[in-house]
């Protein structure tokens, strides 16, 4: 029953969220909202992670609701999902009670941005630098609710491993397995030299370490040949970006109408930002404004007509404004009147980012991968990192608590993925059987 958990229950059994930058789960349950939102969005390019669990964990996932909305004291429940997924709107449905909605939404990128996806779903808006709660609402990631549903600790990840891979699919595996085993599981990369991006096309993170192990938060591998316009996008050096910015913005401000906070009434202004990468020290109160940037990348590879990168340029300006102290004086926004018109078509973004070549799937894999080594970080949560509880050459069954967050700190325990031996402990845990 909903009513039998708590949430010291969510920090023991190590339940984080799992479709960003891993909050833990338990800070949400502590909050009294009007609303639990689900994203269900999934917006990024080729993942296909929160679809797969819906359709084949939708038990799981309506109990985790249920527990988030006793403890939260919501009355409402919402699932915003993609009105294109008609097979699992029916399924959702059929199991959902009458206190729980559906919100159905268009096929655009960042529809899954919690700013957008609580506006779409309550009219409101989140003020610049708040959260949900601001206006009464909590939102958990498919994956956060699953987890929470089954009621025990987290070993595994789900993860879609897409791209220039044999075949697209979604795996759940232990935690702490290769990206390189996820990748042999999904028939291997189909080009030579390969290289990935960890998370997403938009948001995630160059790697070309495939011995790196799957987190709490690795939603998916996008797998690309190293010549890839993205990868070339994602390896460019920082001084490279900045000096193309500064000589070939022409402040067109495509990056700022388009971009999904401007439209929300944010005080975000890419375009202000390139322009500031002209001058050898700006004001930082002239790009205050990028301390609500969401770091979407749609001003990077949507919007700029030049080839240039807004986003970077928002990044850098962050850390100037943070440095300088320098604070936004709040006022009330309002959402652009063109702001439903100036959507982002995830099929012609993935035209636009030359990802059309690869197959847009990622069926859930019946079975759970098994290995024999695992990479357990202990900083794979917002907060702190965990302490080991285990020492090397100590025996683990999957399921034992390895590492815990001290009394009054922000984190989640983390738990054993496979039986084994401490193999060693430095800032992961390995453990071989």
């Amino acid at each position: 029953m909903a009513a039998d958990i708590k949430p010291e229950d969510m920090r023991s059994w190590g339940i984080v969220g799992a479709g960003g930058a891993g909050f833990p789960t338990e800070v949400k349950a502590r909050s009294q909202a009007e609303m639990v939102i689900v994203n269900a969005a999934e917006c990024e390019p080729l993942l296909h992670k929160d679809k797969e669990l819906l359709k084949a964990c939708s038990d799981d996932m309506f109990s985790g609701l249920r527990i988030m909305m006793k403890l939260t004291g919501a009355k409402k429940g919402a699932i915003g999902i993609k009105e294109k997924y008609s097979d699992v709107i029916d399924l959702l449905n059929n199991k959902k009670d009458k206190d729980i909605d559906l919100c159905l939404l268009g096929d655009f990128y960042p529809a899954g941005d919690e700013f957008v996806l609580v506006y779409l779903v309550t009219g409101k808006v989140i003020p610049p630098g708040g959260l949900p709660i601001n206006v009464g609402c909590v939102v958990n990631n498919v994956e956060t609710l699953v987890n929470l549903g089954r009621k025990r600790v987290v070993t595994h990840k789900y993860l879609t491993v897409a791209g220039a891979v044999k075949n697209p699919v979604t795996l759940c595996v232990p935690l702490g397995i290769s990206f390189g085993e996820c990748i042999e599981k999904a028939g291997g990369a189909t080009v030579d030299n390969p290289a990935a991006l960890v998370g997403g096309v938009m948001m995630g993170t160059f790697t070309d370490d495939f011995n790196a192990p799957v987190t709490k938060t690795t939603g998916g591998l996008i797998v690309l040949p190293r010549d890839h316009n993205l990868i070339r996008r994602y390896t460019m050096k920082l001084e490279h970006r900045n000096r193309i910015g500064r000589s070939a913005c022409d402040q067109c401000s495509f990056c700022t109408e388009l971009c999904p906070r401007y439209l929300l009434g944010h005080p975000i202004q890419p375009h202000i930002a390139m322009r500031a990468l002209g001058f050898s020290s700006a004001d930082p109160a002239m790009v205050v404004g990028t301390l609500f940037c969401c770091e979407c990348n749609l001003c990077t590879l949507w919007s700029c007509p030049e080839d240039l990168d807004p986003r970077q340029a928002c990044i850098n300006s962050k850390a100037q404004v943070r440095e300088a102290g320098v604070k936004w004086n709040p006022r009330e926004v309002k959402p652009h009147p063109l702001a439903n018109e100036r959507r982002t078509p995830v099929k012609r973004l993935i035209k636009r980012l030359n990802l059309s070549g690869f197959a847009n799937k990622g069926p859930l894999q019946d079975c759970i991968i098994d290995t024999t080594r695992v990479v357990i970080p202990l900083k794979q949560h917002f907060g702190v990192p965990a302490e080991p509880t285990v020492k090397t050459g100590d025996h683990v069954k999957a399921g034992d608590v390895i590492a815990t967050v001290p009394e009054g700190k922000l984190g989640a325990n983390i738990h054993a993925s496979i039986d084994g031996k401490i193999a060693a402990i430095n800032s992961a845990i390995v453990i071989e059987k």
